[in-house]
């Protein structure tokens, strides 16, 4: 029964992604109809990912106050409608408020799953759950390009809209009906019942007390992921939101091209969310502890994040989607990893604030590097992007290796007795 609920978990990330990449697909074609600048596409781009960081921490503590069944429905039926929206925008400003009202909703989707896989997993499996699920962000990448191609050449942008943003309501039906926690599921076995149980750590108690999300700052650790996650995740954004403009701009393909060869990095990057997520679990199940065997893998991924800052200066447009492809794997393997850790380090109760805030700092991250993409490539060149995303990573890996240990139990009690 748990990966039959993670399973929902991952169809709500693919549906999550392709109404987020719709936009980016049909950016070229929007950009010459509405006559948008680099900086204006950025500013488009910013305005999803500021109600994205405002939302992360909201629908996290969101999530935590209302539950993972509620909460997970109300999302993904707010992002939806916003999808929908886009059909009827006509400027910049209506597409840069549609945009905003899609990044509030779509920001609780991984806040959600990581608590939904916390109620339902035991620590040994939990790195593979988030990297499975996490898998849809890239399975939905994969199939926006030429879903949403297919359909603006058939019919028009407007329809590629209103057909992939009506997704997310038939998912909501199934969560309602399917979706209950572990302990009063009426489908789950005693047995199974009690491995996932038994396999989770004491501190995740549902009787604790209460912890604020802003109390979690008074952790190093929360720290460590707020700011590995305010460099690593950019250079994702950068890839989602900017791989197609880079593709016409700079490498010359057609709408047609982009919708045969865009998905690439994301299939290489899925492949990656189950790699990421299986190699530490196996390091775990041989004894590893749980973050040394976490930080083994990410820290071999952002190393080979590096891959991508050649993708700029090599000639063959081939050769340069292939070390794109190697750079997204290498991130989706340490996505998995990122994700979990809130639940490897904080109780239950409070892991999707914990999770939530992480994503405050990845938004946050991702909304100025956006600003200075815009900017960068309007007076510059790619060039100066690429290298930074290449860098940025091993940025975010130092603040995961220095500042992210075991959390001190001693020191929980006194933050929640306060």
């Amino acid at each position: 029964m748990r990966w039959f609920i993670v399973s929902l978990l991952f169809l709500a990330t693919v549906i999550n992604y392709i109404d987020r990449q719709t936009l980016s697909v049909l950016a070229p074609l929007l950009r010459d109809q509405f006559h948008m600048t680099n900086t204006d596409y950025s500013r488009v781009v910013f305005a999803f990912l500021l109600a994205y960081m405002i939302m992360q921490s909201g629908s996290g503590r969101l999530m935590d106050k209302l539950g993972t069944r509620v909460g997970m429905a109300l999302t993904v039926g707010w992002w939806s409608v916003a999808a929908m929206l886009h059909a009827a925008a006509s400027s910049v400003l209506s597409f840069g408020i549609f945009r905003f009202l899609l990044g509030m909703g779509e920001a609780g989707n991984w806040p959600g799953g990581v608590k939904a896989v916390s109620e339902w997993f035991p620590t040994k499996e939990r790195a593979f759950a988030t990297g499975f699920f996490n898998s849809g962000s890239t399975l939905g990448a994969i199939i926006a390009p030429p879903l949403v191609t297919w359909i603006a050449l058939r019919w028009g942008w407007q329809p590629a809209f209103l057909m992939t943003g009506v997704l997310g309501f038939l998912w909501v039906v199934l969560w309602i009906l399917f979706y209950r926690s572990p302990q009063r599921h009426p489908w789950l076995s005693d047995r199974e019942r009690s491995f996932i149980l038994a396999g989770q750590p004491e501190h995740d108690a549902d009787s604790a007390p209460r912890v604020r999300w802003i109390d979690l700052l008074r952790y190093r650790q929360m720290w460590g992921l707020v700011l590995a996650r305010m460099n690593a995740d950019p250079v994702w954004w950068f890839f989602v939101f900017w791989l197609p403009e880079y593709l016409k701009r700079e490498r010359h393909f057609s709408m047609t091209m982009i919708g045969y060869f865009a998905w690439i990095p994301f299939l290489t990057a899925d492949i990656g969310c189950l790699t990421g997520g299986a190699v530490s679990g196996w390091l775990i199940r041989r004894g590893c502890p749980v973050l040394k065997a976490r930080k083994i893998v990410m820290s071999v991924s952002m190393t080979l994040m590096l891959a991508g800052i050649p993708a700029v200066f090599i000639e063959s447009p081939t050769a340069s989607i292939a070390l794109i492809s190697l750079a997204t794997f290498a991130y989706s393997c340490w996505a998995p990893n990122i994700l979990t850790l809130p639940a490897d380090i904080f109780p239950k109760h409070i892991v999707a604030s914990a999770s939530g805030l992480s994503g405050t700092g990845a938004a946050l991250g991702g909304m100025l590097f956006t600003l200075i993409i815009g900017k960068v490539v309007d007076h510059f060149s790619y060039v100066p992007v690429f290298v930074a995303a290449g860098v940025m990573p091993l940025i975010a890996l130092s603040f995961i290796l220095r500042m992210v240990t075991p959390l001190e139990s001693a020191k929980l009690v006194r933050v929640q007795n306060n």
